[in-house]
């Protein structure tokens, strides 16, 4: 009888401990799953920018769909400019080919050095440029939209320089601010101005803009200068 109660007591022990063996190895693997279900990360969508393959050097094309490296604040879509209206509808920067591709050049030498270029303007419909004459009807300040601007033809942008934190580089003047301080033959300005502004100005000539004497922000493609005039406007999402 002892021996048989033993080898009961025995068996009871060890059922005991494999149900409970069983019980934790049951258990584990959840808790094990239910963690990695915690920290598994929604995959990230990649921005695929479009290629220039096949498209004409005159052909429009929205400059952020062909690079990510910009920045903008479109002051012609807002009431920020010295013309107090907003003129365009949204902001967008268009540009022709040519010009997107020389940007994007220059904006290379210039994020070497830690900055990146930051638009104010960009193409600017033909139409748009009557409404800018209409309000300042004073070519000082406004082309004659009859002749029309190379804003007008895709081939001239409005910039500045920005750090890799958004700040813009220190240029002695706001944009559109029309008077000698902004000229880029004013020599009695600080240092820092100087040569902020010579750096952003011989960089873009070396891809192939120009500057106007009375305005820092401004630059031309030469080669645009004889592109037609046009008034396309952008969709607005």
């Amino acid at each position: 009888m002892k021996y048989l109660f033993g080898m009961l007591f025995c068996l009871l022990i060890v059922s005991c401990k494999s149900g409970n063996k069983k019980e934790k190895e049951s258990v584990i693997p959840e808790k094990i799953h239910k963690k990695d279900t915690m920290i598994e990360e929604a995959p990230v969508q990649e921005i695929r920018l479009k290629s220039f393959d096949g498209l004409a050097d005159t052909t429009f094309i929205r400059l952020a769909d062909f690079s990510d490296d910009f920045a903008y604040d479109m002051r012609y879509a807002t009431e920020n400019n010295f013309l107090k209206a907003k003129v365009y509808k949204c902001a967008e920067c268009y540009t022709r080919v040519k010009t997107a591709k020389a940007l994007i050049a220059a904006n290379k030498d210039f994020l070497k050095e830690g900055v990146k270029i930051k638009f104010y303007d960009c193409y600017r419909p033909n139409s748009v440029q009557y409404k800018m004459w209409e309000i300042v009807p004073n070519p000082q300040y406004v082309a004659n939209p009859v002749k029309g601007s190379i804003h007008n033809k895709g081939g001239a942008v409005d910039i500045t320089l920005v750090d890799m934190e958004g700040k813009e580089l220190n240029m002695g003047t706001d944009f559109d601010f029309f008077g000698k301080k902004a000229y880029h033959d004013t020599t009695d300005l600080p240092l820092e101005i100087l040569v902020n502004r010579k750096f952003l100005k011989e960089t873009m000539e070396k891809h192939g803009f120009w500057s106007i004497r009375t305005e820092w922000w401004h630059y031309n493609l030469a080669s645009a200068s004889n592109d037609k005039i046009a008034n396309f406007t952008w969709d607005c999402e």
